[in-house]
């Protein structure tokens, strides 16, 4: 970029005028963007100083840098690697779409660089790389996952005997022998004695109230010897009915 250039530019700048729309400070509605004035008592029409400037000649920026981009460049959108062809590199610097995608804008790029464009929106676009793991990073994993459930298993062996050892202090604790009773229990021992002793009077009593057998009395030999002749007698007489029907 010549020296001429850069003044043209720096002139450019110094002279630019921002035109506001009249009105635009009094309603949220409107804008700050220019709209020309177009009514019969319009103060801006009237160019009242108070309102405002209107875009007139003499704030334009001077021809030679009029459309130019600030880096010195008369800026051209590209859309694909075939445009490139009709543009000159020491004059014109290129916009890629936004609508180019990564791979494309990737290829893109780096034609544009080949050929010496300037590029006014570059984009580093950095390609998907996989890391992979080396095999020493690789082991180093497979030993902490098998520490950490060493580490479990370990953890959940010394949950079960801890609740083991409850159950056992539990057992324990129900299986232990009562105490002898102290001398206060005494009267306890007592009373029971004194149970015992009732329970066994009653049935003294009853013993004593129950009438004595009457002893059987001893029968001489001659009269057992007479009690057998005469049932002996009986059974002669007797005959069966059988034995009579056949006599007869």
């Amino acid at each position: 970029m010549t020296t001429e250039t850069k003044r043209l530019i720096r002139v450019r700048t110094e002279k630019g005028a921002s035109f506001k729309r009249d009105g635009f400070g009094k309603k949220r509605q409107l804008s700050d963007s220019w709209r020309k004035p177009r009514g019969q008592h319009n103060k801006q029409r009237e160019q009242k100083k108070a309102k405002g400037a209107q875009p007139t000649p003499g704030y334009g920026s001077p021809v030679a840098v009029r459309g130019m981009h600030p880096s010195g460049f008369f800026e051209v959108m590209v859309f694909s690697e075939s445009d490139l062809e009709s543009l000159d590199a020491k004059t014109q610097a290129i916009r890629i779409s936004a609508g180019v995608g990564g791979r494309k804008r990737k290829a893109l790029q780096e034609k544009a660089a080949e050929k010496g464009f300037k590029i006014l929106n570059a984009r580093v676009i950095k390609a998907p790389v996989k890391k992979e793991k080396p095999a020493e990073e690789e082991k180093d994993v497979a030993k902490d996952k098998k520490e950490t459930k060493e580490s479990k298993k370990e953890a959940t062996a010394k949950k079960s005997a801890a609740k083991t050892e409850v159950t056992k202090k539990k057992g324990a604790e129900e299986k232990k022998p009562v105490k002898p009773a102290s001398a206060k229990s005494k009267p306890a021992a007592k009373e029971t004695s004194k149970n015992e002793e009732k329970a066994e009077k009653p049935k003294a009593k009853e013993s004593a109230k129950a009438p004595a057998k009457k002893a059987a009395p001893v029968k001489s030999e001659k009269a057992a010897g007479a009690e057998k002749s005469k049932a002996e007698t009986a059974k002669a007489k007797k005959k069966p009915s059988s034995e009579v029907k056949k006599n007869d």
